[in-house]
């Protein structure tokens, strides 16, 4: 068990420091709050004290505690400090030393591992004032937890948004490597005698510790030519948000992507591929794996490419195409196939029926079917049906992040 000092800064995404404490209370942490008076303004002390289980400090000037030195007490007595959200100004005391509040008191007093994981506007954090502060900050071991990209409370979009608290929790407890938190993995929740989750769990109450999960995203690009390439719009976000979910929930996580220009997830090691011969060969690499979800919209066709440009004063090129490797039906019948072969079927008709019949000729044990008649293929949302053998369940629809963790949940029901 882990005592966790818990700095909640002044911004909208302050209420999910609540869903963060209920997730660290689950697995046995003990959190100890402190409320800046900005996060004031969006959680209440009574909020945070009910979920904690623990009194919530909000002033360096409470004279009972300061009489005993009350601050350094706290910065001491915890394991870790996480800084959640932490806002721009939050950045620059920190990397400036100011200690004028509780919080930032706390902080310079403290000699445990600090976590911080920023939230704010997208040109605040773009800001180059911000991102020196951020520096300066990884540069003297403080864990800087990067934001995610989206649409914030201020209308606009970009990087700036808090991760989801299970992402957090992820970084901060399960982030493989030598990171400080390391040392505070968590015991893996156990699972009662025939007991077993409903289909839609909720991620915070799934679990992948020690599992190996492979991921495929994004396009492949077959070459024409040394300029031209025949490739497809997948943007690689749906792939990219299943596979930080898996992190999320303590999976070593493979991600084998095409050419796409998203970052990769926390937690997540990623391999870049850009054709379908490549991509197989990074999957065949990556094995053996727990699941694999194959996400990626391979090309069905590739061509011998030409060693030089082909002109167009030349007319129409002849090409000739060759078939791809089937990524999906080889992982089907492969020597170390995934306990979970999950594919996925992108439809524009027929959509169950053409789903069914994949699952059957590939071999999988779970075909995702998601139609792309709309602009599904690079949008934000999807909507997602999950054919097995026993049937169709419809996953709803919503964005790419939230189906991803539906679908990771239901993954790691699976393999539990």
């Amino acid at each position: 068990m882990a005592r966790i000092l818990l700095i909640v800064g002044g911004g909208i995404a302050a209420f999910k420091a609540a869903e963060l404490i209920r997730l660290a209370r689950r697995h046995g942490h003990a959190v100890t709050p402190v409320l800046t008076g900005g996060g004031s303004h969006f959680v209440t002390p009574m909020t945070l004290a009910a979920l904690a289980e623990s009194p919530v400090y909000t002033s360096l000037w409470d004279l009972k505690d300061e009489t005993e030195m009350g601050h350094i007490q706290l910065s001491r007595a915890a394991d870790l400090v996480l800084v959640c959200p932490a806002t721009a100004d939050l950045l620059a005391k920190m990397a400036a030393g100011i200690a004028d509040d509780l919080a930032t008191t706390l902080l310079l007093a403290t000699d445990k591992p600090v976590f911080a994981a920023p939230a704010m506007n997208v040109r605040m954090w773009l800001h180059e004032a911000t991102q020196a502060n951020v520096a300066t900050l990884r540069q003297r071991g403080v864990t800087v937890i990067d934001p995610t990209e989206g649409a914030m409370a201020c209308g606009e979009y970009g990087p700036g948004r808090l991760p989801e608290p299970a992402e957090i929790f992820a970084q901060v407890f399960r982030h493989p490597g030598p990171d400080p938190g390391s040392r505070f993995l968590p015991e893996e929740p156990k699972e009662e005698a025939g007991s077993r989750a409903e289909p839609g769990m909720k991620i915070q109450d799934a679990d992948l510790t020690g599992r190996h999960i492979l991921v495929t995203a994004g396009p492949t690009h077959e070459p024409i030519d040394p300029v031209r390439v025949i490739a497809n719009r997948s943007s690689g976000r749906q792939g990219f948000a299943i596979a930080a979910a898996a992190a999320a929930l303590g999976a070593r996580v493979t991600l084998v992507a095409g050419p796409v220009a998203l970052p990769t997830p926390p937690g997540v090691a990623r391999i870049d591929v850009e054709t379908a011969d490549q991509m197989l060969a990074a999957v065949d690499s990556a094995l053996p794996a727990d699941a694999a979800i194959l996400v990626a919209a391979v090309a069905d066709w590739k061509v011998s490419p030409s060693p030089t440009k082909l002109k167009k004063s030349a007319g129409p090129p002849q090409l000739r195409f060759a078939p791809n490797p089937d990524i999906l039906a080889t992982l089907g019948t492969h020597p170390d196939r995934p306990r979970l072969l999950v594919g996925f079927a992108a439809e524009t008709d027929d959509l169950l029926a053409n789903a069914a019949s994949k699952r059957s000729a590939k071999k999988a044990d779970w075909i995702v079917a998601n139609d792309v008649s709309g602009d599904v293929m690079g949008g934000p949302s999807n909507h997602l049906h999950l054919v097995t053998a026993e049937g169709v369940e419809d996953l709803g629809a919503g964005s790419k992040e939230q189906l991803a963790r539906q679908l990771v949940a239901r993954i790691a029901q699976e393999l539990s």
